[in-house]
C-alpha cells in the first residue's frame, strides 16, 4: 500500500513512522520544512516526497495539518488524486472541513473520510512522534454517509496497519459537540487554571491532581485558537455550562452553605460514577 501523508507533526509523524514499520508499505509525505523532511529520510519514516507527479500511486491520502490548510491542500491538489484513492483528514473538528473536502471529493471522484485519532500528546511537531502513538486508541469517522458500510469497511483496511483498538461513526455535527467538551473544555480549563498567580509558588505542595490537571495547558496556541473559533458554538456551550456549575461551587463557599456545597460535591462524585460505570 501506498499511504501520502500531508504535514509530518506529531499526527502526522506518528503515522508516517507506524506505516513504514511494514516494508509492505511506502509512505510518501509532504512538509513545509525541509528539515523535518530529511529528518523523516534519516529514520526511514518515509520513501519520498509527496507531490503532484505521485500523489495519484496513493492508496491512502492523510491530512495532518491545520483544518483551513487541509481543505487549501486538498483544493490545489485534487485535480492529481486518482479516484481510487481513499482521502481522511485527522483534524480536531470535522463541520467546517468536511463541508468543503466532500464537494471536492465529489467534485473530483475520489473518496474523502473525516477522521480523528483519538490519541496525542501535550508536545508537538514531528520531534515527539511515536510508530506506537495510536495502539489501542479509538479512531473517529466522519463518512458523508453513516450507512455507507462499504466506504467504512475500507477505511478500516486502509488504517488496520495502526493498530487502532477501536473506530467510532458519527456526524460532523456530532464528532464537534463532543469533541468540545471532552477535548476543547479541557484545554480551556487547564489554561485557565494554571493562571493563578499561586502556580508560580506550587513547589512541595503539588501531587497527581496539579499534574492531571495542568497537563495540557501547554498546548499549540496556533492550532488550538483556529479549533476554538471553528467549533465556537459547541464549544462556548460547554463554558456556559462549565461556568455555572463553578459558579455554584463558590457562591456556595462564598456563604458559608455547607449543605449546598456538600450536595454539589455528592451530585458531581455521582456523575463521574455513572461515566465510569461504578
Amino acid at each position: 500500500m501506498t499511504v501520502g501523508i500531508v504535514g509530518l507533526g506529531l499526527i502526522g509523524g506518528s503515522f508516517a513512522k507506524a506505516y513504514s514499520e511494514n516494508d509492505e508499505h511506502r509512505v510518501l509525505a509532504y512538509n513545509r520544512s525541509k528539515q523535518v523532511i530529511e529528518a523523516a529520510y534519516a529514520e526511514k519514516a518515509i520513501e519520498g516526497e509527496l507531490d503532484e507527479r505521485n500523489i495519484k500511486e496513493c492508496d491512502l491520502i492523510l491530512l495532518c495539518l491545520y483544518p483551513k490548510l487541509c481543505v487549501d491542500y486538498l483544493t490545489k491538489m485534487a485535480p492529481y488524486i486518482s479516484k481510487n484513492t481513499m482521502v481522511i483528514d485527522c483534524c480536531g473538528t470535522k463541520e467546517y472541513l468536511c463541508e468543503n473536502c466532500y464537494a471536492i471529493a465529489k467534485k473530483y471522484g475520489f473518496t474523502f473520510v473525516g477522521g480523528h485519532p483519538m490519541a496525542g500528546r501535550h508536545f508537538s511537531g514531528y520531534a515527539y512522534s511515536t510508530k506506537t502513538m495510536y495502539n489501542g486508541a479509538s479512531m473517529v469517522l466522519v463518512p458523508e454517509d453513516l450507512n455507507d458500510e462499504v466506504t467504512l469497511n475500507r477505511a478500516k483496511q486502509l488504517l488496520s496497519p495502526i493498530k487502532f483498538g477501536t473506530f467510532t461513526v458519527c456526524s460532523p455535527k456530532r464528532h464537534d459537540a463532543m469533541i468540545a467538551f471532552t477535548s476543547q473544555m479541557a484545554h480551556v480549563v487547564s489554561n485557565a487554571y494554571v493562571k493563578s498567580p499561586t502556580a508560580k509558588d506550587h513547589d512541595g505542595f503539588s501531587a497527581g491532581s496539579y499534574r492531571d490537571l495542568t497537563r495540557v495547558a501547554y498546548l499549540n496556541a496556533d492550532m488550538w485558537t483556529e479549533l476554538f473559533l471553528e467549533n465556537k458554538k459547541a464549544l462556548v456551550n460547554e463554558l456556559n455550562i462549565f461556568i455555572d456549575n463553578i459558579s455554584a461551587y463558590r457562591d456556595a463557599i462564598v456563604a458559608d452553605d455547607a449543605e449546598t456545597l456538600h450536595a454539589l460535591l455528592e451530585e458531581g462524585k455521582k456523575c463521574k460514577e455513572e461515566i465510569d460505570g461504578l
